[in-house]
């Protein structure tokens, strides 16, 4: 336990108590102030997600906050929450007293900050009065070095009209607030790099009155009435109103909009929700808040709004957004595509200049730079291009002022900022309340740090609003930017949608070869075994000889399918007529691979033709132009290329070509004979977008069933090969043990 004192301008004394736990509770210390956070004022955020300079991973909670700060246009009200929160009283009241006439209240004050008067230059902006002026005197007061003691809480949408007037279309509901923050005074704080969890308490001490030893609790927030969930949007809407925006893009009223629409799904159970959510979307600002009033916010952000660590201030808009793909590899094509598209890189460049403009206005001259341009950040549904801005403040600005110079980000906005606000307003069915606005903490050390309110569910009265919205430039495409909207919102309503499983589990193996035999013929190749691994995954039984075998082994070990692996060379090199031969006369199904396809078409008559130049690892459009094979594929797909031999269209005989990319045979097939071969690669990791390699595998698995239900056999092989060895569901035999036995020549 180690304690420390100090006191603040407004003569407070603070005694910080921080009393080390044990790690291993931290699970449990975590879930039980999730739980009282359902039922009481307070707030759970945290980290998870580490990016190197800018975000590492961290957790901190509290549940019964002394101190209340809530506003409603230029009101602002002050409420002690609990016994300890009244001996803090008189000194909130006398630093609310320095902006305006206080109103004394019997659990607070209240202060109707003034309005400006006179002329304000653009520099002088962010001190004109707002309620910030307000809590710019409370944050003076208590000001001191500690780096959790603060306010912590939530900034609706609507405070940035005391900075940035509009012209106001919808009315304010009655019980929308834009301003609730808590002061804190314990906390639960998780250091998952340094592995520590701690309890920071502290006490009060002020005209010598004490909050040592008095309840930190406060009053339960009543389960409210639940309130009937409102229909969704009509599809097409969201549409009408980009073509609108793009009208004003052509007049130049706008350079870009980002309007938004929301979604309301039933929330009954906010900490699960969190709970959920925080694990299948981890984010670098995940929130719980517990707000009162019957009202809760609870989301998973991706974008910081404004951090500030002593005079260094940062943002980092993101702008730039497309789904993730079904796997890594598809990750990976899908951040080609959104790195190569000018309109994607467009929204950003925008966002990003105006986030520097913010900047201008209170930092140094010369500090603000882009430190990180159009870097990739991953979540769970969707992948953004991110931007990293910093700033130095200028003498005599603090947290406040950077805060409001950035109110609010281009990136729920538009630019330029204030009539991309208007056509917000004029366009949006409801008002904003807490979207586009702000979350997190701002300390009494003179520091900030803030998410940027999306990705957020608003939930009052049991309904959950999820408000979600696109950048809209002047070639975006109305139905895609719609489309874009309810992928944003998707990983917070299946969240909500989900009560139960949090994570999806793979689906086994659909079973297509099982019960078959492949035997499968390497050509000194070096793909042959992830080749074997593919018919296994689809259940199918492998055995994996070198060529040059003896003939015997087909009868011996009766495949229901011969496949035929790549390699290098030409099929001569690899007697692969013979095989064929072989293969032929005993009417096996075969399937040929690279190589194996042009050994097939050879065998048939055919002549092959080399490439200028080749193609080792590249990827390539194929075309599906018929067949069975290919047929549950896209009419285009990528695909792996490995060769430097190809078989032109009018060189196959035998054969129907069922897909070609230009001028070259991709593959081949003889459903009736059961004879197919490809000539790209299904193994490979080019060819694995939707799955497209294991679906062929599974193609010609199906088309060369056999009837016979005999059950499969493991064949003899040591009575002609001494020495092979085995492995459940495989042999593999090489050409040298072959030899060895005497079959073959070394």
């Amino acid at each position: 336990m180690d304690t420390t004192e100090y006191l603040t301008p407004g003569g407070v004394r603070v005694t910080r108590t921080v009393t080390q736990l044990d790690p291993d509770r931290q699970s449990l210390l975590f879930r039980n102030t999730l739980a009282a956070v359902e039922s009481r004022r307070g707030g759970v955020l945290s980290s998870g997600m580490e990016y190197p300079g800018r975000y590492t991973r961290w957790h901190m909670a509290y549940v019964d906050p002394c101190m209340e700060f809530a506003s409603q246009g230029r009101q602002l009200r002050a409420r002690a929450l609990n016994e300890r929160g009244r001996v803090l009283l008189p000194v909130i009241v006398s630093a609310l007293a320095s902006v305006g006439p206080t109103v004394r209240t019997p659990d607070g004050a209240e202060l109707t900050v003034p309005e400006a008067s006179g002329l304000l230059t653009e520099e002088e902006r962010t001190r004109r009065p707002t309620v910030f002026t307000a809590l710019r005197a409370v944050t003076a007061a208590l000001r001191g070095d500690d780096a959790y003691l603060g306010l912590y809480g939530a900034f609706g949408y609507d405070l940035a009209f005391q900075f940035e007037p509009i012209r106001m279309r919808h009315e304010r509901p009655q019980d929308q607030r834009d301003l609730v923050l808590h002061l804190a005074d314990e906390l639960i704080v998780v250091d998952p790099e340094r592995g520590t969890t701690a309890r920071l308490s502290y006490d009060f001490t002020v005209d010598g009155l004490s909050t040592a030893g008095l309840p930190r609790t406060t009053e339960a927030t009543p389960a409210p009435a639940l309130a009937p969930v409102p229909a969704s949007p009509v599809p097409g809407t969201y549409a009408a109103v980009v073509r609108e925006a793009k009208e004003r893009f052509r007049c130049g009223d706008l350079f870009e909009v980002v309007p938004g629409h929301v979604m309301y799904e039933r929330c009954e159970a906010p900490a699960a929700f969190f709970d959920r959510l925080r694990k299948q979307n981890p984010a670098p600002y995940e929130f719980f808040f517990n707000l009162g009033d019957a009202e809760y916010l609870v989301g998973a952000s991706p974008e910081m709004f404004v951090r500030v660590r002593g005079d260094r201030v940062e943002t980092c808009p993101i702008s730039g957004t497309i789904q993730r793909g079904a796997g890594p590899l598809e990750d990976a094509e899908n951040i080609r595509t959104l790195l190569n598209s000018a309109k994607e890189e467009s929204e950003l460049t925008m966002c990003t200049d105006v986030d520097r403009n913010d900047k201008a206005r209170v930092c140094v001259p010369g500090t603000v730079k882009v430190i990180g341009r159009r870097q990739i950040e991953m979540y769970s549904r969707l992948i953004h291009t991110v931007d990293h801005v910093e700033g130095r403040l200028r003498p005599g600005y603090d947290a406040f002022d950077a805060f409001l110079s950035h109110m609010w980000a281009v990136t729920v906005t538009g630019a330029p900022k204030t009539w991309a606000m208007q056509f917000i307003e004029e366009h949006e069915d409801t008002t904003r309340r807490w979207y586009g606005g702000a979350v997190g903490f701002v300390g009494f050390d003179g520091s900030l740090n803030t998410g940027l309110t999306i990705r957020t569910a608003q939930i009052r009265h049991g309904v959950a609003a999820v408000r979600a919205g696109a950048t809209l430039l002047y070639d975006s495409d109305p139905e895609a930017e719609e489309r874009e909207t309810f992928l944003k919102a998707r990983a917070l309503l299946d969240a909500l949608g989900d009560r139960h499983s949090t994570h999806p589990r793979p689906e086994p193996a659909d079973g297509s070869g099982s019960g078959m035999r492949v035997l499968l013929v390497d050509h000194e190749d070096s793909f042959v075994h992830t080749l074997a691994d593919y018919f296994r995954s689809a259940g199918a039984q492998v055995t994996t000889l070198r060529f040059g075998f003896p003939n015997e082994l087909l009868d011996e070990m009766a495949p229901d399918l011969v496949a035929l692996s790549p390699g290098p060379g030409r099929p001569k090199d690899f007697a692969c007529a013979d095989l064929l031969d072989a293969i032929y006369a005993r009417q096996l199904p075969v399937f040929g691979v690279c190589l194996g396809l042009q050994a097939m078409v050879e065998h048939a008559g055919g002549m092959l033709d080399q490439l200028d130049p080749p193609v080792h690892g590249k990827p390539g459009r194929v075309r599906v132009t018929g067949g069975t094979l290919l047929a549950d594929l896209a009419p285009q797909f990528t695909a792996a290329r490995y060769h430097s031999l190809y078989a032109a269209v009018d060189q196959v005989h035998g054969f129907e070509v069922t897909a070609v990319l230009d001028d070259v045979v991709m593959a081949i097939e003889d459903p009736v004979r059961k004879r197919f071969a490809v000539q790209f690669h299904p193994e490979s990791i080019l060819t694995a977008t939707a799955g497209a390699g294991h679906r062929i595998i599974d193609n010609v698995l199906r088309a060369c069933r056999q009837a016979a239900t005999a059950p499969p056999c493991q064949p003899q092989l040591g009575a002609l090969l001494p020495g092979s060895s085995s492995l459940p569901g495989s042999t593999d035999v090489s050409r040298a043990e072959v030899a060895s036995a005497g079959r073959l020549p070394a």
